[in-house]
């Protein structure tokens, strides 16, 4: 793929993305991503394919680069703690810098059809698995107790959704954010003594 194309596949990714978050999938029209990227309609098919495609891109970018951390993380053998703030800390960072992205991942993939939508299902599981990897790591250190499977759901869920309302560059890094989520799950919240 040379640099040109590249570059400008990106860029009308990033520019829909952009959109759909804003006007939803099902809200903005070819048209409308022609005008703001700038293309005709054959040029932008080019580098799309079809607006599902489109979707489908936008939807699995993300996670799939959560999933290559994750995998690259569990690799490294590090403690479970370890690994549970710096998941957090990569995901928050991931967040922040990709707003738009996730937007239209945790609202609009449900517009996918078939093996598209069965693809990006099949990502979002196999990060949870992750996350589900580390907490039985922390039980094998004896470091966490045991957990009900559906408490990565919970975790995640406090963790995502903040790309509904953290600012970034605001009084909170996403470091700090992610940490402060990790203290609070692994010490609650509940005074001591």
């Amino acid at each position: 793929m040379s640099t040109t194309y590249g570059d400008n596949r990106e860029r009308v990714i990033g520019i829909a993305a952009e959109l759909f978050a804003r006007n939803s999938y099902h809200g903005t029209g070819v048209a409308e991503i022609c005008t703001a990227v700038g293309l005709g309609r054959g040029a932008l098919y080019h580098y799309i394919g079809n607006k599902e495609a489109l979707l489908y891109e936008i939807s699995k970018t993300q996670v799939d680069r959560m999933n290559d951390q994750a995998e690259e993380l569990l690799r490294a053998g590090r403690p479970a703690e370890e690994l549970l703030r710096e998941m957090a800390r990569q995901l928050l960072r991931n967040i922040a810098s990709h707003r738009s992205e996730w937007a239209v991942f945790f609202r609009e993939y449900t517009a996918l059809t078939g093996e598209k939508r069965d693809k990006v299902v099949a990502a979002r599981e196999r990060y949870e698995g992750y996350w589900r990897q580390v907490l039985d790591r922390g039980v094998d250190e004896r470091v966490l107790r045991p957990t009900p499977r559906l408490l990565v759901k919970g975790i995640l869920g406090m963790l995502n959704y903040t790309y509904l309302w953290f600012e970034p560059g605001g009084p909170v890094s996403p470091d700090e954010l992610a940490d402060e989520f990790l203290d609070a799950l692994l010490d609650g919240v509940r005074l001591k003594g």
